[in-house]
């Protein structure tokens, strides 16, 4: 009778183990084709740079109500549609809400790191990347100038010492610190030498902040003159303003999915964590492992050059490089991202072998066939986290124009590599007050600009 019995016993077990991997199979086929968030977020960029803010908006809107747990980084990419839109107070709300959010998940969860090693990084809150927590406070400062200015000064104290922060807290046990070349924003005693200049006081303060300018972005054309003239202790002339042209220039960086093999440094970085859960030792690894990277952006647009009353007057000049900022950033952080993901592959190969022994799984049996497979599957259907704040821009540059108090037209001309204008010209009126400042914001993603032309003053 028990042998009458097994072939129908192994013919059921059989069937069950195809029907298994089968399964495993189509597993392996949707994870093949999930989308990365940078591939959802496709329409939303096409559509903002197409000039279609409202579809943008609306798109973004329909990604938040799916709650993917993306909400920091679409609420960025939110605000920026704003700020185009002319909506500078909602975009600083926005900015400052993801602003507290990446503060607070500096604390890490037991519970998201535990659940992240047996998923991957996408399972994690975003506490977003680090230049992107410096930038953050960047554009809160832009913002408050469209509209207000009275917390400009503070957002960009806060620039500065969040990098400093950030840098201290990466520290090694061994002194060493991955951080530790960070370029310094520029943009932070820019705004803040800005501001105190319009007191027509405080030149001694002047003249350190465009000290710092000068220091930290040294390609920066106007630093020099900006000095020597804080030197002289002088805003304007008598019956003039200054206008501040800042533009938002060009495509700024994105990730994306990439393989990689580890390097030697990011192999002793997972062992060095393995050892601390109690892992002494760190199994070959053949496969490649899917991280993501950061990528620049193809750009026509160089600089904008700036006309007032149909007279050339300048050219806007970078203040500060997103996307040489966010390459260096996320490259000195790559190690440790490459690192992560090594312990993660660690944890399910132990996982599996681990239910295989308590099974009595025998090596070669079909059961053994079936752990394989699933856990192939599992690291297969890891992702790389290509959360990132997609609509920054290649590079915040500005233009300082003094003038006669009064109304004035402005034009702005995209400008190529070559000094050719390319695409479309941007215009206005802004209004001039003596003695005073006035700020003007524009968005140049590519040769035509997008949303409204903002300004502290009526255009």
């Amino acid at each position: 009778m028990a042998h009458r019995g097994a072939p129908v016993v192994c013919r059921s077990t059989g069937r069950s183990f195809v029907t298994l991997i089968g399964s495993i199979a189509w597993m392996v086929l949707i994870a093949a084709g999930c989308a990365t968030h940078t591939d959802r977020l496709i329409p939303v960029r096409n559509a903002f740079y197409g000039g279609d803010l409202e579809t943008a908006q609306q798109l973004l809107s329909e990604h938040l109500e799916r709650g993917r747990g993306d909400t920091n980084v679409l609420l960025l990419e939110k605000a920026s549609v704003q700020l185009a839109a002319g909506r500078p107070a909602d975009a600083e709300r926005h900015l400052r809400e993801v602003r507290d959010h990446f503060d607070y998940l500096e604390q890490k969860s037991l519970a998201e790191t535990t659940v992240s090693l047996f998923s991957d990084d996408r399972s994690l809150s975003y506490a977003g990347e680090d230049y992107e927590k410096v930038l953050i406070r960047a554009y809160l400062a832009l913002a408050n100038l469209m509209h207000d200015g009275g917390d400009a000064e503070a957002y960009c104290l806060q620039m500065v010492d969040k990098q400093a922060q950030i840098v201290a807290a990466a520290t090694e046990p061994d002194g060493t610190n991955p951080k530790a070349e960070y370029q310094q924003v520029a943009l932070a005693p820019y705004l803040r030498a800005a501001l105190q200049e319009e007191t027509h006081r405080h030149f001694d303060d002047v003249a350190r902040y465009r000290e710092m300018v000068v220091s930290w972005q040294p390609d920066f054309a106007p630093g020099a003159d900006d000095l020597l003239r804080s030197r002289t202790g002088r805003h304007s002339a008598q019956g003039n303003g200054v206008v501040y042209v800042f533009a938002l220039v060009g495509r700024g960086p994105l990730k994306d999915e990439v393989e990689e093999v580890p390097s030697t440094a990011a192999l002793m970085i997972a062992n060095a964590a393995l050892n601390v859960t109690g892992q002494k030792t760190l199994p070959p690894i053949v496969a490649p492992i899917k991280v993501p990277q950061m990528f620049a952006m193809p750009n026509q647009i160089s600089r904008l050059a700036v006309h007032i009353d149909g007279q050339p007057v300048g050219q806007t000049a970078t203040i500060t490089d997103v996307t040489r900022m966010a390459l260096d950033q996320c490259a000195a952080n790559r190690n440790h991202v490459v690192a992560r993901a090594l312990v993660r592959r660690v944890a399910k190969e132990s996982t599996i072998l681990a239910a295989k022994r308590v099974t009595g799984t025998r090596e070669g049996s079909l059961e053994a066939v079936a752990f394989e497979l699933a856990g192939l599957v599992w690291q297969f259907s890891e992702r790389a986290d290509t959360r990132c704040w997609g609509l920054l821009p290649d590079t915040i540059q500005v233009l300082r124009i003094e003038l006669p108090a009064g109304h004035h037209r402005i034009d702005l001309l995209p400008l190529d590599r070559n000094q050719r204008l390319i695409g479309q010209i941007a215009s206005g009126t802004i209004t001039v007050n003596d003695g005073r400042n006035a700020y003007v914001l524009v968005n140049y993603p590519g040769a035509i600009p997008v949303g409204q032309i903002l300004s502290s003053t009526n255009l």
